[in-house]
């Protein structure tokens, strides 16, 4: 598939700041496997961009070079100018990945004590337990904390050196729908004081309210590139929901124009070219009520981009 060309909406910048991420023509082979083929990325200072794509897409092992764990096979990125790995060694990038880095039988406060130790220089302890969180938990030992309440302790770790850039692999994994909101919360409140944020999710729905551009991976390669709205933009058509008890989703699929159709219980969801003439249908021949028509979500347009069956 053809990398979708869209126009980026980047915050404006200094002149001449250097992109928080520079990474051109990265590829990162495992035997056989090529993880990474080609990739282009440019994230601009103050940016918050979502990295989405389906498992074994690429994603992680694009995310191992930004942040110098893994060397790429061709390619080149840079951080701030800067090798990843001198990047990292001068407090300007941090990363929340999914596990690992904690000491169970030590408090939160201590943990983040002796990831300062490991700096020259560091925001104060109290300071990144209050913007993460978790300051009422301070003096509770690691293992006893929930998931969530790990996450954000991995959160105020990252915030110690102040870095420029936050990457986030998967960071809401595991927690729960509460959890999730207040996490978002509080990486939204940092991000306002101008950091730039790189994140992974599979949760569709947070790359849709919380970030500024969505860079979408499928197969080893970026396949789109832009805004949520230009993203969405780029599967046409409109989705049509209705209330329509005893719904015949053989009837309503043969109506001109109708790609999809879903039923859940009373509610139908159907996607199609010809949305007039669906909502037509349903109002004239058929007793639904409630109609509504939306643009596609995110959820249709990452489906479209990345199935077995999209061109490549």
């Amino acid at each position: 598939m053809e990398t979708s060309a869209l126009p980026r909406s980047t915050p404006p910048a200094s002149p001449g700041a250097r992109p928080a991420v520079a990474a051109t023509g990265l590829v990162k082979s495992f035997g056989a496997v090529r993880a990474v083929d080609g990739v282009d990325l440019t994230v601009a200072q103050g940016e918050i961009v979502a990295f989405l794509g389906p498992n074994g897409a690429g994603k992680t092992s694009t995310i191992d070079m930004l942040l110098g764990l893994a060397t790429p096979d061709s390619g080149s990125v840079q951080v701030f100018g800067e090798s990843p790995r001198a990047a990292i060694a001068h407090g300007l990038v941090s990363a929340v990945l999914q596990t690992g880095g904690l000491l169970k039988d030590v408090t939160v406060r201590e943990t983040l004590d002796l990831t300062a130790s490991l700096f020259a220089d560091t925001r104060p302890v109290d300071e990144v337990l209050q913007r993460a969180g978790i300051a009422e938990i301070a003096e509770r030992r690691v293992g006893l904390c929930s998931g969530g309440q790990q996450q954000r302790l991995r959160f105020a770790m990252a915030l110690l050196s102040d870095p420029g850039l936050l990457i986030l692999d998967e960071p809401t994994t595991g927690m729960d729908v509460e959890g999730r909101r207040s996490f978002w919360s509080a990486i939204r409140a940092d991000a306002a004081r101008g950091r730039t944020v790189l994140f992974a999710t599979h949760y569709l729905e947070e790359a849709d309210e919380y970030a500024d551009r969505i860079v979408l991976m499928s197969r080893g390669r970026i396949v789109a590139d832009g805004t949520t709205t230009e993203i969405k933009n780029l599967v046409s058509g409109r989705i049509v929901h209705a209330t329509l008890p005893g719904a015949d989703p053989v009837a309503l699929a043969a109506q001109l124009g109708v790609d999809e159709v879903q039923v859940q219980g009373e509610r139908i969801t159907i996607g199609t070219k010809d949305s007039d003439a669906v909502a037509r249908y349903l109002l004239t021949q058929t007793p639904a009520r409630d109609v509504e028509i939306t643009p596609q979500n995110l959820e249709s347009v990452f489906l479209a981009l990345t199935s077995d069956g999209a061109s490549a």
